[in-house]
């Protein structure tokens, strides 16, 4: 989609001089946007459950083809030969929960991924149906420290079921997709109640669902995990940050910037919009591969792998947009689908179900 917010600040960065530096250039806006194709499908969580085979539930994983069930190198640019990104020095893993449809008979089927909107020209990110789009963004006041070898982080929470309060409000949300297709929206995610939710949307989506997922922007500085991978790192005093926001400061206890890091998904519901096949009690139909039908407990996991200091060159690089950044290497759709993980957990994964793998719903 072409935000424009983001084409707006980007105008303001050029035309007038910031109080403090954005990224490490006064007045500088970087956003890498570039999609990865899928790596894997599989019921492995090396964050969570390390080592465990199979995990709790199933996962949709990108990037590169060093992804296992315990992840325990420190550095998986060097044990990855391939990935699955635009961007081929990014050997990083992204994954998030599956999205299934419940029909009435109370059997489930998964629901397929789309490829993202064409922006800045980029038609990769438009192939990637399976995939998940991955922005990296450096719109915030002073400098912006990239991750390093060994990092890892998780956000949400998968048993949430319910969310008072705003602190989390633009942590994630959805957007129902009104239109034919998703091509024409403009706006950034997460700030808009009128089109923005943070349960699932509870009428038929004619072009599918999008889900956001904004993870913290400040770190300890010291560790590059903590035992629930989350305690390292934290959002602004002020709360998850408005995507491209210039605002929110960070808390003495995480005093590093890192990259607005945010994942972007978009589900193809098409084909389960016919509300004859939806539960009787009128309840939306879908579901998370944790058994969450309320889509709070939506999550996502990522473990860095960026070779050498590229991300970093990436964000002290003005400018750079979309998947285009000078210094950065970048590879063909063809060539990043030939990228593949075996699939560890040997389980339907395309086929109508009678429950979710590791999970037993009930009634819905």
């Amino acid at each position: 989609m072409v935000w424009k917010a983001l084409v707006a600040l980007a105008a303001l960065a050029d035309a007038l001089p910031f109080s403090g530096e954005v990224s490490t250039r006064q007045g500088s806006v970087t956003m890498l946007r570039f999609g990865c194709a899928q790596v894997v499908i599989d019921r492995l969580d090396p964050l969570v459950n390390p080592g465990q085979i199979p995990s709790t539930h199933v996962h949709q994983i990108v990037g590169g083809n060093a992804f296992n069930a315990s992840m325990t190198t420190s550095d998986v640019s060097n044990a990855a030969s391939c990935t699955t990104c635009e961007f081929s020095e990014d050997f990083s893993n992204y994954w998030t929960a599956n999205l299934y449809f419940k029909a009435r008979n109370g059997t489930y089927k998964r629901v397929p991924q789309g490829g993202a909107a064409n922006q800045f020209g980029d038609t990769f990110s438009t192939k990637i149906g399976g995939g998940i789009l991955v922005y990296y963004v450096s719109a915030q006041p002073g400098k912006i420290t990239a991750f390093k070898p060994g990092f890892r982080m998780l956000v949400g929470d998968p048993m949430e079921r319910s969310r008072t309060g705003t602190t989390l409000k633009r942590q994630n949300c959805y957007r129902c997709y009104t239109g034919p297709n998703f091509g024409g929206d403009v706006s950034a995610p997460c700030q808009d109640n009128k089109i923005d939710t943070e349960a699932f949307p509870t009428a038929p989506c004619p072009g599918g669902i999008r889900s956001n997922i904004h993870f913290p922007t400040c770190w300890d500085g010291k560790n590059l995990d903590s035992p629930n991978h989350k305690d390292h790192v934290a959002y602004p005093v002020s709360g998850p940050a408005t995507f491209l926001s210039l605002g929110g400061n960070c808390p003495s206890t995480h005093p590093v910037r890192i990259p607005q890091l945010m994942y972007e998904v978009v589900w193809d519901t098409t084909k389960f919009n016919n509300k004859a096949e939806w539960p009787t009690n009128g309840k939306q139909p879908f579901a998370l591969s944790t058994g969450d039908e309320t889509g709070y407990g939506q999550h996502a996991d990522y473990v860095f792998g960026w070779k050498g200091n590229a991300l970093q060159s990436a964000m002290d690089t003005s400018g750079c947009m979309g998947a285009k950044c000078a210094q950065l290497k970048t590879q063909t759709i063809e060539k990043a689908k030939a990228c593949s993980v075996k699939k560890v957990v040997q389980e339907d994964q395309d086929g109508w179900l009678d429950k979710l793998p590791g999970i037993d719903m009930g009634g819905m």
